[in-house]
């Protein structure tokens, strides 16, 4: 029998004396405690035996230690923003990163933040912007969602196109394995071509492998120039003819296209929604772009001069070009206005990926599978189509988890088909577990778990997650 099925039942009071004399009182929550700090951004995180709040990689390394003897379940908590059930900390110790929150060090010259996980994501990109560098990580949850997050969901956000996934801005990083081996590779060298890159063990696993308590990013230089528009085009066709152009228009300075179906335009920019449209409703699409660099009138006047051309060429048939940051703050407002969805109720939510050249065919074929089921429903589709993720939300009427089952189905259906992915940048948590074999073969799958069993036997860390 594995270590796992031959558990002892676990009293609560062993498990809560043992944390408290690694971790203090003030640091051990149980009870009606700690359900109350298990509600998340999106969804409640379950009801979890013990929340604990350590504030160093030697005190996780203690929570995990009485954990894996005990055969305790642990979840890693971040800033609780995940969409996809990765928190959910039913009958398990939730262990949160969220005082271990130090900026350590950021060094200029290499161009590298050293940080604790539980740093917020917005505070750190304003510190590296206020010694004149860029985190390129940015998402809606960058207020609340933390470093250590973002790396174990391998977070995305609004400039993959132009920097890369969370994975791409990871130098080095610190981890706890099951059995509380605290495993360092704090490298800051942008290349080390030493042996496996043991880093990538833990980014995007979720903390089903190790727990995530230092990093080490790469910075970029600060841009100079931010230049903002939304322009609207008459077919798809002209979409990827588009980014191409203003890909090679910009000379590599694109750092966000963003479309949005006019759905979603039209419900951001109708009232109760605080927005207001920059360019007229009515058209079959609209692109947010934006474009970074370092030098502001010569800047200024490519982007202008890129978007006219695309403008004659037929590409686009308006355009609006923000003219202060006032402006560029109002037209990402809308495209972080994702809450308006749940007008009426909470929707169903989707993250996936595809090719971009698929992407009207599946949206029409999922569009009219749920018309044809919920004649009522409300569709809003939007995404960061440059790097071919489309999010996709759904409100049917109808509640419950059959609804929510029906509508998976829809929407997951075509993309083993086309080669697609059921999560672009959410994890797959709880929620997507059941549709994993729709992106992954059973060879890919295997290896999963036998990294799973060899990095936690008793299958201590974040179990149930990616992975029965």
């Amino acid at each position: 029998m594995s270590e796992t099925l031959a558990r002892e039942p676990l009293a609560p009071s062993s498990l809560e004396g043992a944390l408290t004399k690694a971790l203090g009182p003030n640091a051990v929550f149980t009870g009606d405690a700690a359900l109350e700090r298990a509600q998340g951004a999106w969804m409640r995180l379950g009801s979890p035996v013990a929340v604990v709040y350590p504030k160093t990689t030697e005190e996780v390394s203690a929570v995990l230690k009485i954990a894996h003897r005990l055969g305790a379940a642990v979840v890693p908590w971040g800033g609780k923003t995940g969409l996809a059930g990765g928190a959910t900390a039913d009958g398990a110790v939730a262990l949160s990163l969220e005082r271990m929150n130090a900026i350590e060090e950021i060094d200029t010259g290499s161009a590298t933040m050293t940080v604790q996980a539980g740093v917020i994501l917005q505070v750190a990109c304003e510190a590296a912007e206020a010694e004149g560098l860029l985190l390129p990580l940015d998402l809606g949850a960058r207020g609340s969602a933390t470093i250590g997050g973002n790396i174990s969901t391998n977070a995305g956000g609004n400039r993959v196109v132009r920097y890369g996934m969370m994975r791409d801005m990871v130098l080095g990083l610190e981890a706890v394995l099951a059995d509380g081996t605290v495993v360092t590779s704090m490298n800051r060298l942008m290349k080390n071509n030493t042996g496996y890159d043991l880093k990538q063990l833990f980014i995007g696993s979720e903390g089903t492998l190790g727990v995530v308590t230092r990093a080490v990013l790469r910075l970029r230089s600060a841009p100079i120039s931010q230049n903002t528009a939304y322009v609207a085009t008459e077919d798809f066709d002209a979409i990827p003819r588009l980014l191409r152009a203003l890909e090679s228009g910009l000379g590599g300075g694109l750092s966000a296209f963003e479309v949005m179906w006019p759905a979603f335009y039209d419900l951001v920019t109708t009232e109760p929604a605080k927005g207001t449209p920059p360019l007229a409703r009515g058209y079959p699409y609209y692109v947010l772009v934006e474009s970074l660099g370092g030098d502001e009138a010569a800047d200024a006047e490519r982007f202008e001069r890129v978007l006219g051309q695309a403008l004659e060429d037929g590409l686009i048939a308006d355009a609006v070009i923000a003219k202060s940051q006032a402006e560029r703050a109002r037209m990402w407002a809308l495209r972080d206005d994702v809450g308006q969805v749940n007008r009426n109720g909470p929707a169903v939510t989707f993250d996936v990926s595809l090719r971009i050249a698929d992407m009207p065919a599946y949206v029409a074929e999922i569009d009219g599978k749920l018309r044809a089921r919920w004649p009522g429903v409300d569709n809003y589709v939007f995404g960061h189509l440059g790097d071919g993720n489309l999010h996709v939300l759904v409100w049917t009427g109808e509640k419950g988890p059959e609804n929510k089952a029906a509508v998976e189905e829809i929407v997951y259906g075509p993309l083993a088909a086309l080669g697609g992915s059921v999560s672009a940048e959410h994890g797959i948590g709880l929620h997507k577990k059941a549709y994993l074999r729709m992106s992954r073969n059973d060879g890919e799958i295997a290896l999963m778990k036998a990294l799973k069993t060899a990095l936690d036997p008793r299958g201590v860390l974040n179990p149930g997650k990616i992975l029965d």
